[in-house]
């Protein structure tokens, strides 16, 4: 035979090295897995097992003790207190995101001139490091200068004796205002996505039926949508949930404990060198977001 025979890999090398081919899962799993390994994973556990220590202020050392900060989480006070802060603002923050971004996405659900402009625009927010986005509201919620507090006094909603960021009943509703304008964008996009996915055969059908567009948008926009707001909930209740940088930059927790949230606590246990604490904290919240998410898409038949 003329022809050149192509040479072929033994049958012995061919099982050795499969899992390095295209077709075998492996190679493509192994980059993914590292990093969930090296930046999740081994975090977790290190953080589980400083919770089992007991920190030692005079020789800043830990001491194995299994109960010990565990059992000062559930007497402390200050935790309780933390976490109803933490499900208030989650809640609060949700609810008003969720009810902006549909009404907002429902605005600008339109192939019309200028629409792609104003959904862009819409994505600014998004690109501001939230630190950046907290010092900004502390500079417009200021007693003496702030723009916003300005023209809140100059209505009559608000007095300068009072100034919002300093009183303890209106301190939470300004970090509040702070997320509230970065992330309602985020769930802006996740309608419009969700909006635009729909099929328009039954709202034609409903509008030759004589429907109004109240009833097609109780009948059929919200059933049909019922999953991307469940998913879009989920996502951003997480987020919500361990907020951080808007408390810290604006209020840190105050005045007094005002506005401390669970990461927040946990966060000045930990630049206070009680390591151990801290994580024991970070793991309570771990816990509380795992129960409450999984509640939730049992509640809501949520599927990822």
């Amino acid at each position: 035979m003329s022809e050149a025979v192509l040479e072929r890999p033994s049958a012995g090398f061919l099982p050795k090295w499969r899992w390095l081919s295209s077709e075998h899962p492996l190679p493509w799993l192994l980059p993914a897995s590292a990093l969930m390994i090296v930046f999740g994973i081994y975090p977790l556990l290190y953080a589980l097992w400083l919770s089992l220590h007991k920190r030692n202020p005079v020789t800043r050392l830990n001491v194995f003790d299994p109960d010990y900060n565990w059992m000062k989480a559930f007497g402390d006070q200050r935790v309780w207190d933390a976490i109803a802060t933490t499900f208030l603002y989650t809640g609060i923050a949700l609810v008003i995101q969720l009810v902006l971004g549909l009404l907002i996405a429902l605005l600008l659900d339109s192939d019309r001139k200028g629409y792609g402009v104003l959904r862009a625009l819409m994505t600014l927010p998004l690109v501001v490091p939230p630190a950046v986005t907290g010092m900004m509201f502390l500079l417009m919620l200021d007693g003496s200068f702030g723009v916003l507090s300005r023209s809140l006094y100059a209505i009559g909603l608000l007095s300068p004796q009072y100034p919002i960021l300093a009183n303890s009943s209106t301190a939470l509703a300004g970090v509040l205002l702070a997320d509230i304008w970065q992330w309602t964008p985020f769930m802006v996009l996740i309608m419009l996505a969700g909006l635009r996915s729909l099929p328009k055969e039954p709202f034609e059908a409903a509008a030759i039926d004589g429907a109004s567009s109240i009833q097609a948008f109780f009948k059929l926009t919200l059933p049909m949508m019922s999953k991307v707001i469940g998913i879009a909930v989920l996502i951003r209740g997480i987020d919500l949930f361990r907020v951080f940088d808007y408390v810290k930059v604006m209020t840190d927790s105050g005045p007094g404990t005002a506005t401390e949230t669970l990461t927040s606590y946990s966060g000045r246990i930990y630049f206070n060198g009680d390591f151990p604490y801290a994580s024991t904290l970070s793991l309570i919240t771990l816990i509380l977001v795992i129960v409450a998410s999984t509640l939730f898409m049992k509640i809501f038949r949520v599927k990822l």
